[in-house]
C-alpha cells in the first residue's frame, strides 16, 4: 500500500495505446475516408443511443439519480485510501488475496506468475477494461500462457488480430459479413457452411466458447464495483460468459483500478440502475454476478485481487481532473459524441476512445504524450449530459488543453491579449483598431503567418460597427 496514493506517477509511456506516435488528427482522416466504417458507427450509435434514451425516460428521479451517483463517487475519492484498506482487510478475511501494483509491469508480473503457479497454459477471460489496458493478453502470450476472450465482441476483436473501438461493444466497427470472415478465417472448428446470420453466427462462437469454459482451470476478470465495507466484487454483462468463467475455474484473478470502489452495499444500488440504462438501454443487467472471497465446496478455490494504479494516484492529485475517475465505463459518452461517430475508437490511439478517453488517457500517461487529444471535441457539453455520474468532460477537456504544449507565438499572443484585457483604455485602442480586420474577410483570408493557421479551421468574427462603449457613451 506504500506506493499507492503518494507522490503522483504516470503509467508507462505506450501502456493502453493502439497505435505508435500517430496524433489524433492524423488517424482521424484515414477513419473518415472509410465510408463503411462511418455506416457501421452510425448505425449502432444511433441504434443504442435510442434505446437508452427510452429506458432512461421511464425514471421521473433519473437526474436525481445522477447527482447522487456523482456524489458517491466525490466521496469515494475523497476517502479513497480508507477505503481501500477497508476493501483489503474484507477480502482477506473472505479466503482472498490481495496484490497491489503501482503500474502495467507489475501487474502484468502478478497475473502471469499466479498462472505459472497454477500450471495451467490457458486463461479465459472476462470482457475487462483494465486488462485491456494495461496490455495483459500481450504479457501472458510472451509468457506462453494463452488468454481466451470469452465475450462475444472481444472475441471477435481477438479473432481478427484487432484492437476494441468501444468500451461497451468492442467490435462495434464490425458489421456481420466482416464478423463471418473472422470466424471463417480464424475459429477452430467452425463450419465452412456458417451465414452472417447474427444467430448462427452467436451458436458457432458458443460451441467454441462452451469447450473452453468446461476445460480451462483459470480465469481472469476485471470488476465493475468494489464493495469496501464487505469485500464484494461486482461484474455485470450481458451474454453469461462472465457467469461461466467466475464460477467454473478453480483459480480466479481479478484486476481492479483502485477507483472502482464503492463504500457501502447499499450504495451499490444507485449504480445497477444507472449503468444498465446509460449503457446498454436496460432496465438491469441480465447477468449480475457478485462474489465475497472463497466459499469451500462453491466457485472458485483461490481468489486473487489485483489493485490496479496505474496512473490513478497522479490522476487523483489533479483537483480538476480527478473526475475522470468517477467514469463507470458505460460508454454513454461515446453513443451522443459527433466526433466519436464520424472516427471511431482507434483514432483514438488508447483502449479507452470517445470523449472519456480524450480525458482520461492524457492524464493517466501524461498530457504531453496525448497532447492532440483534449482537442478531440467540438465541446458540444453532449457528453455531460448523457454521463450518468455527471462528468463535467468539457471542463476537464478545457483544462487539460491549458496543460497541453503550446506554440511560444501562440503563448505570446494570449500574454499579449491578456495584457491588453485588464487595461481599459488600451483595450479601447485595440477595439477602434479591430475595425480594420474587416479587409481579412471570413475564415481569415489574408492573415499572415501564424495567424493563418489559427483562422485556417475558424471563422473570423466581423467586428460590429459600433463598440458596446461606444454605443453606452452616446446613450
Amino acid at each position: 500500500m506504500s506506493t499507492f496514493l503518494g507522490m503522483p506517477a504516470r503509467a508507462p509511456k505506450g501502456v493502453g495505446h493502439l497505435r505508435g506516435d500517430e496524433t489524433f488528427p492524423q488517424a482521424a482522416r484515414t477513419a473518415l475516408a472509410n465510408p463503411q466504417l462511418r455506416r457501421n458507427l452510425h448505425h449502432a450509435t444511433t441504434t443504442i443511443r435510442n434505446k437508452s434514451g427510452r429506458v432512461i425516460a421511464e425514471l421521473p428521479d433519473w437526474q436525481d439519480l445522477r447527482a447522487a451517483g456523482s456524489a458517491l463517487k466525490a466521496y469515494t475519492m475523497g476517502n479513497l485510501t480508507s477505503l481501500l484498506e477497508q476493501l483489503e482487510e474484507k477480502v482477506t478475511a473472505a479466503g482472498g488475496v490481495v496484490h497491489w501494483a503501482a503500474d502495467a509491469n507489475e501487474a502484468n508480473r502478478i497475473v502471469t506468475d499466479l498462472v505459472r503457479a497454477t500450471g495451467e497454459q490457458r486463461v479465459i477471460k472476462v470482457k475487462s477494461m483494465a486488462t485491456q489496458e494495461i496490455g495483459l493478453n500481450e504479457a501472458l502470450a510472451d509468457a506462453g500462457i494463452t488468454p481466451v476472450e470469452t465475450d462475444l465482441a472481444e472475441l471477435i476483436v481477438q479473432l481478427g488480430d484487432d484492437k476494441p473501438s468501444h468500451i461497451l461493444v468492442p467490435a462495434i466497427h464490425r458489421n456481420r459479413a466482416e464478423i463471418r470472415e473472422i470466424f471463417l478465417r480464424a475459429m477452430p472448428g467452425v463450419d465452412p457452411s456458417l451465414t452472417d446470420d447474427p444467430p448462427r453466427l452467436a451458436g458457432a462462437a458458443r460451441k467454441y466458447l462452451r469447450d473452453t469454459f468446461l476445460r480451462t482451470r483459470v480465469a481472469v476478470s476485471g470488476a465493475n464495483f468494489g464493495i469496501a465495507e464487505t469485500g464484494t466484487l461486482a461484474v455485470v454483462e450481458s451474454e453469461g460468459n462472465g457467469r461461466m468463467c467466475l464460477t467454473l475455474p478453480d483459480t480466479l484473478i481479478t484486476v481492479m483500478g483502485i477507483e472502482k470502489l464503492v463504500p457501502t452495499w447499499q450504495d451499490l444500488e444507485v449504480f445497477l440502475q444507472l449503468l444498465p440504462r446509460a449503457s446498454t438501454g436496460e432496465r438491469m443487467n441480465p447477468y449480475t454476478s457478485m462474489w465475497t472471497g472463497v466459499t469451500p465446496g462453491d466457485g472458485p478455490q483461490n481468489f486473487h485481487l489485483v489493485l490496479l494504479d496505474n496512473g490513478r494516484s497522479a490522476v487523483l492529485a489533479d483537483e480538476v481532473g480527478r473526475q475522470a475517475l468517477h467514469c463507470i465505463r458505460c460508454s454513454a459518452c461515446l453513443n451522443v459524441c459527433p466526433v466519436y461517430e464520424r472516427t471511431g475508437g482507434h483514432s483514438y490511439g488508447s483502449v479507452y476512445p470517445g470523449p472519456i478517453g480524450a480525458v482520461l488517457s492524457p492524464q493517466l500517461t501524461g498530457v504531453e504524450d496525448n497532447a492532440s487529444l483534449p482537442y478531440a471535441s467540438s465541446l458540444c457539453g453532449a457528453c455531460f449530459d448523457a454521463c450518468p455520474v455527471r462528468i463535467d468532460i468539457p471542463s476537464i477537456l478545457v483544462h487539460l488543453r491549458d496543460q497541453a504544449p503550446h506554440p511560444r507565438s501562440e503563448a505570446a499572443m494570449m500574454a499579449a491579449a491578456a495584457y491588453t484585457m485588464d487595461r481599459p483604455k488600451l483595450y479601447a485602442r485595440a477595439q477602434r483598431a479591430a475595425k480594420l480586420a474587416r479587409i481579412a474577410g471570413r475564415r481569415g483570408r489574408g492573415l499572415p503567418p501564424p495567424l493563418n493557421g489559427w483562422a485556417a479551421s475558424r471563422d473570423l468574427p466581423v467586428p460590429p460597427a459600433e463598440t458596446f462603449r461606444d454605443w453606452w457613451r452616446g446613450r
